[in-house]
């Protein structure tokens, strides 16, 4: 029933994905915390380029960003991001990029309202002591806000892992780039997209199950 798979490296191009999931995912934490940090900030031109960058990213499709690292990036500006001559690395690596760039957006919204929750005593109370900004959000605000945001970044992620199959325009050899392949090969479609369906389920519901149960231990009680 399964002869068909054989001569695929199904579990390499699922690999791929992990990879590609894990790295946007640290890459758009950081830069998501940095914008959200700056949407909150007291400068009056970083909260602009906070709420622009935002705004902007969210309304541009993956796809056109995806497509935009490779043919703006990489053939108009010969950006290859230290992937030298090796065309399967340059593209992971530009795909990692683009769904950095569109992620951090999301997770930058999903931090900023778990600022939100903080109640401003604590910020004016560290401020009255001697903190600057920097020292409230990053020793008070932003542990606070990370406890209750687990279940709306969770989210961010499981997205994520479902957006990785964008990467595929760009020829990164990825779940849904064989998937592609062996439809065009092969006769078994509804077999074939079951698999990959069942694959993605395997990759996102354990990590929406225990990130789940973090969130609920860690939750702020107020």
């Amino acid at each position: 029933m399964f002869d068909f798979l054989e001569g695929y490296d199904l579990l390499g191009a699922f690999w791929v994905t992990v990879q590609l999931t894990l790295l946007s995912a640290v890459g758009s934490l950081v830069w998501g915390t940095m914008l959200a940090a700056m949407r909150v900030g007291p400068v009056p031109l970083m909260r602009g380029f906070g709420a622009a960058y935002v705004n902007i990213v969210r309304n541009i499709p993956l796809t056109v960003i995806i497509l935009f690292t490779s043919l703006g990036l990489n053939q108009t500006l010969s950006i290859s991001l230290g992937g030298g001559d090796d065309f399967d690395t340059i593209n992971f690596r530009l795909a990692v990029l683009g769904l950095i760039v569109y992620t951090s957006a999301f997770v930058c919204e999903a931090i900023r309202s778990g600022i939100n929750t903080v109640p401003v005593g604590q910020a004016e109370a560290a401020r009255a002591v001697g903190l600057n900004f920097t020292q409230v959000l990053t020793l008070i605000v932003l542990p606070q806000a990370f406890r209750s945001v687990v279940g709306p970044l969770t989210n961010v992620l499981i997205a994520l892992t479902k957006n990785t199959t964008v990467a595929a325009a760009i020829g990164v050899a990825e779940a849904a780039l064989l998937m592609k392949d062996m439809i065009e090969n092969e006769a078994e479609l509804l077999l074939i997209a079951a698999i990959f369906a069942f694959g993605f389920v395997c990759l996102t519901l354990p990590t929406g199950l225990i990130l789940g149960w973090v969130g609920k231990k860690v939750a702020v009680k107020r």
